[in-house]
C-alpha cells in the first residue's frame, strides 16, 4: 500500500510542476495575482518531504522483507542438505557380470553383490583342485609301479614302496600286475572326473552370475500361489461340446 501511495503522489507533483509556468502567464494582473505562484510552489515543496519519507519507508520495508526471505531460503537449504537422500538401488548389468565371471572365477558374484556364494564356488574349486592333484600323484605312482613290474630289470622295483616292509611277491607277479594296472586306471579315471568337476564348477559360476544379474529386476509378488480348481474345457469339433477337467492357476 505504501508503494502505491508513493507512486500516486508523484504523478500530481509532476503535473503541477509542468503547468506552473502556464499558470503564471495566464493569470491576469488583477485580483487573481493575489494568489502568487510562490504559494503553489510552497505547497509542492511541502509535499516533497512526505514523499521522501514514504520512499525511505518503502525501501526499509523492502529491505526487511528481503532479509527475512533470505533467512527462510537459507534455513530451507540447510534442512535439505542435512537430509540424507536415499541411495539408488543397484541393478547389475548381465553382460558385465558374464564377462567378469568368465575372466575371473567368482568376480561375477562379487559384482552382483552376492558375497555369500563365494565360499561355495571357491570351496568347489579348492576341492576339485585337491582331488585332481591327489589322483594325479596316485596315478603316476601306480603307473610307474606297473611299468617296473612289467619289465625284466631287477633294479627297477619302485612298486616295493607300496607293499608292506619285507613283503615277498615271488610267484604272485601276475596278480600284482593286474592290481597295479587296475589302480592305475582307477586313479586316472578319478583324475579326469576331478578335472571335469572343476570345469563344471567354473561354468556353474558363470551361469549363476549371468542369471542372477538377469533376475535382479524380476519382481515376484508376495502372494505367490497355485490354485487347483475344476474347469470347463471347450472341445473343438463339428458339434459344439465341452469337457470337464482340472485347471491350475499360478498367481505371481
Amino acid at each position: 500500500m505504501k508503494t502505491a501511495s508513493h507512486s500516486l503522489t508523484r504523478v500530481p507533483l509532476r503535473l503541477l510542476r509542468a503547468i506552473m509556468p502556464a499558470i503564471a502567464i495566464l493569470l491576469p494582473a488583477s485580483n487573481m495575482c493575489a494568489v502568487p505562484c510562490s504559494i503553489v510552489a510552497i505547497s509542492i515543496d511541502c509535499m516533497q518531504p512526505q514523499t521522501s519519507v514514504d520512499s525511505s519507508a518503502v525501501s526499509v520495508t523492502s529491505a526487511g522483507d528481503s532479509a527475512k526471505m533470505a533467512v527462510k531460503v537459507d534455513s530451507v537449504m540447510n534442512a535439505a542438505l542435512k537430509q540424507k537422500l536415499p541411495k539408488p538401488k543397484f541393478v547389475p548389468d548381465p553382460e558385465r557380470a558374464l564377462w567378469l565371471a568368465l575372466v575371473i572365477p567368482g568376480a561375477g558374484q562379487i559384482y552382483n553383490r552376492k558375497y555369500w556364494k563365494l565360499p561355495i564356488f571357491y570351496g568347489g574349486f579348492l576341492g576339485c583342485t585337491y582331488a585332481l592333484m591327489w589322483n594325479q600323484q596316485m596315478y603316476k605312482d601306480y603307473a610307474q609301479a606297473y611299468i617296473d613290474i612289467m619289465d625284466d630289470d631287477p633294479g627297477t622295483k619302485s612298486y616295493m614302496s607300496m607293499l608292506p616292509p619285507n613283503y615277498d611277491i615271488t610267484g604272485m607277479e601276475d596278480r600284482f600286475k593286474t592290481v597295479f594296472k587296475n589302480k592305475k586306471d582307477r586313479y586316472r579315471r578319478w583324475r579326469d572326473y576331478a578335472a571335469f568337476s572343476f570345469v563344471g564348477v567354473y561354468l556353474l559360476s558363470v551361469i549363476d552370475a549371468y542369471v542372477d544379474a538377469q533376475l535382479s529386476v524380476f519382481d515376484i509378488s508376495r502372494d505367490l500361489s497355485l490354485n487347483v480348481r475344476p474347469t470347463v474345457i471347450p472341445v473343438q469339433s463339428q458339434k459344439s461340446s465341452a469337457a470337464v477337467g482340472i485347471g491350475c492357476g499360478l498367481n505371481f
